[in-house]
């Protein structure tokens, strides 16, 4: 017993010594001392030994097991510091690589900006989910049942939930206004709050259009809200955004949702206001729908549009980075290009 234990021994330092990697070093320590390993073999036949032999054979048995911990934790130490050297073609000299900077998203920064601009005004940060159904995204918003937006040309209706009408008809949000409704529905008058989020709508991309882009809402819904009140809230929230007075116009426009409606331009940042394809050449560009609440939309609401008033805009997100940067492509802040997206970190 004594010989195989001195030749488990002679063996077993020649395997840790061979071992060139954790994993080949850590093989020789299951095959050596492991539950199934040669060591463990060996002490199993201890039982067929002469009680005068036991003593001696036992503690033979411990000094290999201590001798192999030790010539195993020793290696160990060895490779560890052989795979953290520095290869000797290592030039300490060389400038290193600075690491890459981090940063928001431009169209994120805008939406924190926008955010913290109405937060001093006294507005609450409302979110929604991206899905909606065709009662919250036209029903509520006094949509007729045959406008042309319900249909799949404009609207992503989810396969499995596009037949039926109203709460069971689901879809990709087209708008944020819909959730609007929601919130009215849902808290106590009186209403001032915004809605940041993105929105989904099929139609063809180029410099000004996105299929998915983002929007920013602001609602207000009170006893007493005076028209005049709601430019110049666009006016303060547009020059806080931009550190600057921007110029603003108001235009007649019809949206289902609000009455009276007006397209809200602002002057074009990109040629200021003399005229490029972003603006199409006029000047101003637009960037959000506005007007009082629709008296249907504050019904939906569970208000009563004798008592309640307001004032709604839907600002066109993307857009307003654009003018922020001068940029007179929305796609690429769409592209995931880091070389483009990288100049607003």
């Amino acid at each position: 017993m004594k010989e195989k234990l001195d030749a488990l021994l002679a063996s077993g330092e020649q395997r840790i010594a061979e071992a060139s990697t954790e994993a080949e070093l850590q093989e020789a320590k299951t095959a050596l001392l492991g539950k199934q390993g040669s060591l463990a073999g060996i002490m199993k036949e201890m039982s067929k030994l002469d009680p005068k032999e036991k003593p001696v054979v036992g503690r033979v048995a411990n000094e290999v097991k201590v001798r192999f911990t030790s010539l195993i934790e020793s290696k160990w130490e060895e490779l560890k510091l052989k795979a953290s050297e520095i290869s000797p073609d290592f030039d300490c000299t060389v400038p290193g690589i600075p690491p890459l900077r981090g940063g928001l998203h431009p169209i994120t920064q805008m939406s924190y900006d926008l955010n913290d601009a109405f937060r001093s005004m006294g507005f609450e940060i409302f979110q929604e989910n991206d899905i909606t159904s065709e009662l919250y995204g036209f029903d509520n918003l006094n949509f007729p049942p045959d406008h042309p937006a319900r249909e799949s040309m404009d609207t992503y209706w989810l396969e499995g939930h596009d037949k039926g009408r109203g709460g069971d008809r689901l879809c990709l949000r087209p708008h944020l206004t819909g959730a609007s409704v929601r919130y009215l529905q849902t808290h106590k008058p009186p209403f001032r709050f915004v809605y940041p989020g993105r929105v989904f709508r099929n139609e063809t991309t180029d410099a000004r259009h996105e299929r998915a882009f983002f929007q920013y809402e602001a609602l207000i819904v009170q006893e007493d809200f005076t028209f005049s009140a709601g430019k110049v809230m666009i006016k303060s929230i547009l020059s806080k955004v931009f550190g600057r007075d921007v110029p603003v116009r108001m235009r007649a426009g019809f949206f289902p949702f609000v009455e009276p409606g007006f397209e809200i331009d602002m002057g074009c940042l990109v040629c200021g206001g003399k005229g490029c394809s972003v603006c199409k050449h006029v000047g101003w560009i637009e960037i959000m729908p506005g007007g009082t609440p629709h008296p249907n939309v504050i019904k939906a609401a569970g208000l009563d549009p004798d008592e309640f008033t307001g004032f709604y805009v839907n600002i066109g997100l993307d857009r307003l980075v654009m003018m922020r940067y001068e940029v007179d492509d929305v796609r690429l802040f769409h592209s995931a290009d880091l070389r483009f997206l990288t100049q607003f970190c």
